[in-house]
């Protein structure tokens, strides 16, 4: 899959072209559903020195402009994606903490419609699944 003209992204956005933004969004893009330090790795690794609050504001900055999506499931610290607007969900694995994706199973956005939506005009459902991943299941199976 080619790399996305993230400058174009930044400028449809309103927001400069910078070399720490360039980097954040490189780092979301290879890594997936990666947490704020191992973004910081990354882009230190491109950039050399760059601050904490430097990469937590460019991570705010393109989570607002709605190019990043923050996801954090209950218990785990938040993590950032490229993937936005389609109204995917996850799967957790409870013993590693790896995330994937996973496409909406039925149905059209918001993907599941709610028994009594209270008046609510329904814009998106966030679903989470739990479960061992193939590596921990494997894991398992020989230590036992």
């Amino acid at each position: 899959m080619p790399m996305p003209d993230f400058a174009a992204m930044l400028r449809e956005a309103s927001l400069r072209v910078t070399r720490p933004r360039l980097a954040v969004l490189t780092a979301v893009h290879e890594h997936p559903h990666a947490d704020t330090d191992t973004v910081i790795g990354h882009v230190r690794a491109d950039l050399g020195a760059v601050s904490h609050q430097a990469v937590y504001d460019v991570l705010r900055a393109l989570t607002d402009a709605g190019i990043v999506r923050r996801i954090q499931p209950a218990g785990a610290t938040a993590r950032y994606e490229s993937r936005v607007g389609d109204n995917h969900h996850h799967v957790v694995c409870r013993s590693c903490g790896t995330i994937a994706d996973v496409d909406c199973a039925v149905g059209h956005s918001p993907c599941l419609t709610a028994s009594d939506d209270h008046g609510f005009v329904v814009e998106e459902a966030e679903v989470v699944y739990w479960g061992t991943c193939p590596a921990c299941a494997a894991a398992r199976t020989t230590t036992a």
